[in-house]
């Protein structure tokens, strides 16, 4: 404890180093050329300082902790000509700045090349709001700019530029996003901290970090992607940070948008935005409804989902918003194929009793203030109430010699059918709290940024597992009375408690070069209570219940982890970056406990440990091409993973240490300057996004697994496309290649037709899909359309070993879709 309190004294003395010198601020108001009203929402930008601001409702900017001397300031909204002035700093210096308006209409091509401009400012800042990005590997999804299926959340399109992405694919039309990257299980994004407008979604950050909600895409202006990096700030999670943003209010008093779109395999969309600002109220709220029959039978689903926030500003200096989200959705689960199945009729189904229900709302209330021209502080307070229901026929535990995937789920003469359904309850009651200070100083005459946070986070959630009803209706209720031979029963809670305190520090050693050191302290305390049925073989090889069993666990445990990052800017196009942080990730104690007839805890299991190093090269080329070029490393300590025995039990525990490297590489050369094509009408781009990775268990305890590769790696992970318009039609082409992956850790391939576990075990085998989608406007009007899977590809991305299978899940063949919009 010695040695701790130590560390922590010099961090803080690292962190917490006292400004040396006065700094100059700039500040103005932004108005119309030609009526002197204010404009909000432009973006003024400094190269000098890399510091990025936005107008308020009255037009007013204000840039804090400028150096002496001159600075290119860049100032830009969608609807007026940009701005690039140089300004001379030798004090504090308040500037009006008029705007000139395009006199004509903006076609859709123009209006996207100047969110592109917009966007090429914001994407690498190492400051935005409260938090400090310098020095890592980020991404931002500008949904504005995609041209793509957003009525279905496609996946596959809104991350085409986030490279290294691992994603299984819904057939859901997008209700749950299952994304992974850098040999991170995808399911439901449980290796990312998943966040919305800065606060945490999933269903536990510590005891189930599986988020079930995900926004959608119609109603988000920006999603962002934090790498390993983000364990500092975020989490100490693996994966890193994805931030979904959603749309700004509106400056008007009010703008009203729907979106109506029909698709394949019976899909309905209907999207309805309201939002406004009045005085100092702004306001943004949304109703989605989504219904679909699903590509296979009994694939059915039906959600309802709504949005509202609302914002008061107090001052310029002082602003409260209030959020609240509620989704429900009701989804019918066709159960997974075997290999065999697969391959004669990927459309068949044999499930017909599986049903998976959420009911989920999220509160928020986040309070900014800004308490000098140099210091700005956040404090967010969110909660969340929610339930995840699941009910279905998984196989007869008692059939020992017989594949639950092809196992017939028999119905009796009255009706009802003869086995009972497994039914699974889990209810998420937590909230937490978050309080980030940044500031910005002078040190030794060089600028510097200090970010202090902390968080209290706490969570009482439940999950009871027992016998469901022998019919065929989405019931959720318990029915034990009528099922007493039932041995799959469980019932527990589990309070989870975690307190963080966490730091960075931008240090600029010059103009160019920055150093961001960084710690995260962690207390956390984890446990389970509650009671489970145990259950034996006989002598004749049956399985028999063994009696109820308490167990009741509680885990407290404490550590530090540290971590810096470095930036030099040869010049204003080009970033070089790298990073080295420590992650953790402890155990999912919910994830131990639920009683399946096929799954099996090490009771030995126990947490991961490990680090991320980063390193990269980002910027433009003579204004014709973007790019991020980089490579990453993985050390992943105790990873868990599962190992299938010969009976196909899933044996769940700490494979072994595992090693991952990589090569990233990202591009976008817009082809239309290089061709000199008439900008004002046309728009050309071409986008390359690659990622090479290869992996290792350098060592295990278990046997065959030493020296095999990760599961859920692809080698090559690869899409390139096209993304075109004329005036106001707008289009993208996308091809998209993964090679194949393994799913478990022996490497198995798939086993034979006799093997009880075809179609849970074996590789993925590789695919190649194209994506081709279109848009029009005229005037309040938008028309979208496309094709996905437009050679119709017989491919899948997942094997499942629980829900929604057991088995193999098919990707959708080739679909369509068609949106009208109308924006007032």
């Amino acid at each position: 404890m010695k040695l701790r309190g130590y560390s922590i004294a010099v961090i803080l003395f690292i962190l917490l180093a006292a400004p040396a010198m006065a700094q100059y601020t700039l500040s103005g108001k932004i108005i119309d050329a030609e009526t002197n009203e204010p404009i909000t929402n432009a973006e003024i930008y400094d190269r000098n300082s890399s510091q990025l601001t936005a107008t308020n409702n009255e037009g007013y900017f204000e840039f804090s902790n400028l150096a002496e001397g001159k600075h290119q300031v860049v100032i830009m909204s969608l609807e007026y000509q940009t701005i690039e002035q140089e300004l001379e700093i030798t004090e504090n210096r308040n500037i009006i700045v008029p705007m000139e308006e395009f006199q004509q209409e903006l076609s859709e091509v123009v209006i996207s090349q100047k969110r592109e401009e917009i966007f090429a400012l914001t994407r690498l800042q190492p400051v935005e709001g409260t938090a400090i990005y310098a020095g890592k590997k980020t991404e931002v999804v500008l949904l504005d700019q995609m041209v793509g299926n957003s009525a279905t959340n496609n996946a596959r399109q809104i991350y085409s530029q986030v490279v290294g992405l691992n994603i299984y694919e819904s057939i859901d039309a997008g209700l749950q996003l299952n994304v992974g990257g850098r040999g991170l299980d995808p399911n439901r994004t449980s290796n990312f901290n998943t966040r919305q407008n800065g606060y945490d979604i999933s269903a536990d950050v510590l005891g189930y970090p599986e988020s079930y909600y995900t926004p959608p895409s119609e109603a988000l202006s920006q999603i962002q992607v934090v790498r390993g990096a983000a364990s500092l700030q975020y989490g100490t999670q693996f994966g890193g940070l994805i931030n979904f943003k959603m749309k700004p209010p509106s400056a008007k008093p009010a703008e009203f948008t729907t979106r109506q779109s029909v698709g394949s395999f019976g899909l309905f969309n209907t999207f309805n935005a309201v939002s406004g600002t009045v005085g100092k109220l702004s306001y943004y709220t949304y109703l989605n409804y989504k219904t679909g029959e699903g590509f296979r039978p009994n694939a059915g689903f039906e959600s309802t989902n709504y949005f509202v926030s609302l914002r008061y500003a107090f001052s310029e200096r002082t602003s409260a918003t209030l959020e609240h989200t509620s989704l429900y959705y009701l989804a019918q689960q066709p159960g997974g194929l075997t290999d065999a199945q697969f391959n004669v009729n990927l459309n068949f189904s044999n499930r017909t009793r599986n049903w998976f229900e959420v009911n989920w709302k999220l509160y928020a209330l986040k309070l900014k203030h800004k308490l000098s021209a140099r210091s700005d502080l956040s404090f967010t307070v969110f909660g969340l109430n929610a339930q995840r229901n699941a009910i279905g026929f998984r196989g007869d535990p008692r059939e020992l010699n017989v594949n639950p995937i092809t196992q017939i789920d028999e119905q009796e003469s009255g009706g009802s059918y003869f086995y009972s359904r497994d039914l699974i309850k889990g209810a998420f009651k937590n909230w937490g709290a978050e309080a980030r200070y940044l500031t910005r100083y002078s040190l030794r005459g060089k600028d510097a940024v200090l970010l202090i946070g902390t968080k209290y986070y706490r969570a009482k959630n439940s999950s009871i597992q027992g016998p469901g009803s022998r019919n065929t209706d989405a019931n959720f209720d318990i029915t034990l009375n009528e099922n007493p031979n039932y041995i799959n029963q469980s019932d527990f809670k589990f309070p989870n408690r975690n307190l963080a305190v966490f730091g960075e520090n931008i240090l600029f050693i010059n103009d160019r070069f920055s150093i961001t050191p960084g710690f995260r302290f962690e207390y956390i305390k984890t446990g389970s209570r509650g009671t489970y049925n145990r259950e034996g073989i006989d002598l004749a090889g049956n399985v028999q219940p063994l009696g109820d069993t308490t167990d009741n666990r509680m885990f407290n445990r404490s550590f530090l982890l540290f971590g810096i990052g470095a930036s030099y800017e040869p010049s204003q196009n080009i970033e070089i970056y790298a990073n080295l942080s420590q992650n953790y990730r402890s155990v999912t104690f919910s994830d131990i406990r639920v009683t399946n007839p096929t799954f099996i805890i090490d009771p030995e299991i126990s947490d991961e440990r490990g680090f991320t190093f980063d390193f990269g090269a980002r910027g433009k080329w003579r204004d014709l091409i973007s790019y991020d070029i980089g490579g990453y490393g993985i050390l992943y300590d105790d990873r868990i993973g599962i190992i299938l025995d010969d009976r196909a039990n899933r044996v769940r525990g700490n494979i072994g240490t595992a090693l991952i490297v990589g090569f990233e590489f990202f591009t976008d050369w817009n082809l239309a300057k290089s061709l000199q094509l008439p900008l004002a009408n046309y728009k050309f781009n071409w986008f390359i996004n690659a990622a090479l990775t290869e992996s290792t268990y350098l060592e295990s305890e278990e046997n065959n697994v030493e020296g095999k590769k990760v599961e859920f790696i692809p080698l090559v992970n690869f899409k390139t496309g096209l993304r075109f318009g004329y005036k106001n039609l707008l289009g993208s082409f996308q091809f998209t290649h993964l090679s194949e992956q393994y799913t478990d850790v022996e490497n198995s391939s798939v086993a034979p037709d006799t093997d009880n576990r075809n179609g849970v075990i074996g590789e993925i085998p590789a695919y190649s899909i194209l994506d081709l989608s279109l848009s029009y406007s005229y005037r309040s009007f938008k028309i979208e359309t496309g094709v996905n899977n437009l050679l119709d590809e017989k491919y899948f991305t997942r094997r499942a070993t629980g829900y929604p299978g057991p088995g193999i899940i098919p990707s959708e063949p080739r679909n369509y879709y068609l949106t009208l919009q109308f924006k007032i």
